[in-house]
């Protein structure tokens, strides 16, 4: 909601008295609660006023794309990464970037021609099945180019870097969004947070995995050793549709890290297209600290996640892809997600955004940004589809804002293997560059609570 304008309060003289002087102050409250509405309260309870902000123009960055599939491409050694999705970053203290990634391919990659004679690099099968694993991460010097790759175990058994929960049934864990912060509140030394979702092998719907946990590893400075893993929360709701999990993206705006979670009723029921984005507060230092945590729940923060209400969303039109991802322009919010609202979203081909004054909302949106290009494919049928936009803010400079998004083709798990295998640009991520202007005050529908 844009700021609030209305006629000027008739100035208070000494004829008017005590009536005129009464009448002034209530024009002047009213305008202050108005004011307040408009702006939100900023996240500290301190009325504010911000611009809203839409995607205004945007164009492909070739070269951060480029420089993960040279790396991804390089033959140079088999046990490093050659695609990935889950994309997340963080900014070292030394200037590296740490770049985290869900299931990931390693392996072998050929120049093209492929098998099929296609002009597309592809990776190699060893017998037994392709080389991959549950996630990894890539370490990036301070100019952005990708030099080695952090999975667990050996290099002729790579296993993930964040070790599995149980091998049966099958539970594992994907790393979202990660932060540098002091180990303790206050303290000196620092550690990277990796905000981690812990999932269960299941039946259909859930094809890639029953949501179960939030759970946050700490990453020693700068040897990025794997130090420990706590539970923050889960797994909650018993219908796994309502699970929340934490940490698709996070904002630290002074003493506090806000973290946005999402949960997965996502394409469940037509009636259902759209997920509904949650939100916590943690003090700097304290990601590690469930006790720490308080979750938004339609008024202030209170302990624990039972008691969330969601921040966006109304179960139909207006909500979020599962993944998305939040930064703060100035003073304003800017929430980027698939279009995944409505029976006329655009749906796995377009990036929408969502503006607010303050990290809960009110959020006004959406407003479609632009089609995410997907890399050539000359296969029949190609069902490739975009997801999981994240910006990173901690990369590149001038003005504009580094945003990925993941690619994958879509359909049964041995179609999709053959395919992102044939030609690996479909699992790998994508970058753009976003400019961000004006957007009209067009409030989203009122939040509405899952059922």
């Amino acid at each position: 909601m844009g700021p609030w304008s209305g006629r000027a309060a008739p100035r208070a003289g000494p004829a008017r008295g005590r009536a005129g002087t009464v009448i002034l102050v209530a024009l002047l409250l009213t305008a202050g609660v108005l004011a307040a509405l408009a702006g939100g309260d900023g996240g500290d309870g301190a009325p504010s006023r911000c611009p809203g902000l839409r995607i205004a123009s945007w164009s492909a960055d070739d070269r951060a794309t480029g420089a993960f599939a040279r790396y991804g491409d390089d033959p140079g050694r088999l046990d490093d990464w050659t695609g990935g999705d889950g994309t997340h970053s963080v900014r070292l203290p030394d200037g590296r970037i740490l770049w985290l990634f869900s299931d990931s391919f390693l392996g072998r990659v050929h120049g093209p021609p492929n098998p099929a004679g296609q002009p597309h690099a592809w990776r190699e099968v060893p017998p037994g099945g392709p080389a991959w694993v549950r996630n990894s991460a890539v370490v990036a010097a301070p100019s952005g180019r990708p030099e080695r790759t952090l999975t667990g175990g050996t290099a002729a058994a790579p296993a993930p870097l964040f070790p599995d929960v149980s091998a049966r049934p099958r539970h594992w864990r994907w790393p979202v969004q990660a932060l540098v912060e002091p180990r303790t509140p206050g303290a000196a030394e620092q550690v990277v947070r990796v905000l981690l979702w812990t999932r269960t092998e299941g039946p259909p719907p859930w094809l890639y995995g029953v949501p179960e946990a939030t759970e946050v590893a700490t990453l020693s400075l700068p040897g990025l050793r794997l130090e420990g893993i706590e539970r923050i929360s889960g797994p909650g709701a018993p219908d796994p549709g309502r699970r929340v999990l934490y940490g698709t993206t996070a904002v630290r705006r002074g003493g506090t890290t806000y973290v946005y979670g999402g949960d997965e009723g996502t394409g469940a029921t037509p009636a259902r297209p759209s997920s509904y984005a949650y939100l916590a507060r943690v003090p700097t230092g304290s990601l590690a600290d469930r006790s720490a945590w308080r979750y938004w729940d339609g008024s202030g923060w209170r302990r624990g996640p039972a008691r969330a209400h969601p921040v966006l969303g109304d179960g139909a039109r207006y909500g979020v892809g599962s993944a998305f991802s939040v930064v703060r322009r100035g003073r304003t919010w800017v929430l980027l997600t698939m279009d995944a609202g409505g029976p006329r979203a655009a749906g796995l081909s377009t990036v929408a955004t969502y503006w607010a004054c303050s990290p809960q909302g009110p959020w006004h949106g959406p407003d479609r940004g632009f089609p995410a290009p997907l890399p050539p494919d000359s296969a029949p049928d190609p069902r490739t589809a975009a997801y999981n936009p994240q910006a990173h803010p901690g990369v590149g400079a001038g003005g504009r804002l580094l945003l990925s998004y993941d690619v994958n083709w879509l359909g049964p798990d041995s179609a999709a293997l053959a395919h992102v295998n044939r030609n690996v640009s479909l699992y790998r991520p994508r970058f753009v560059r976003l400019r961000f202007g004006g957007a009209a005050a067009a409030p989203a529908a009122p939040v509405r609570a899952p059922r």
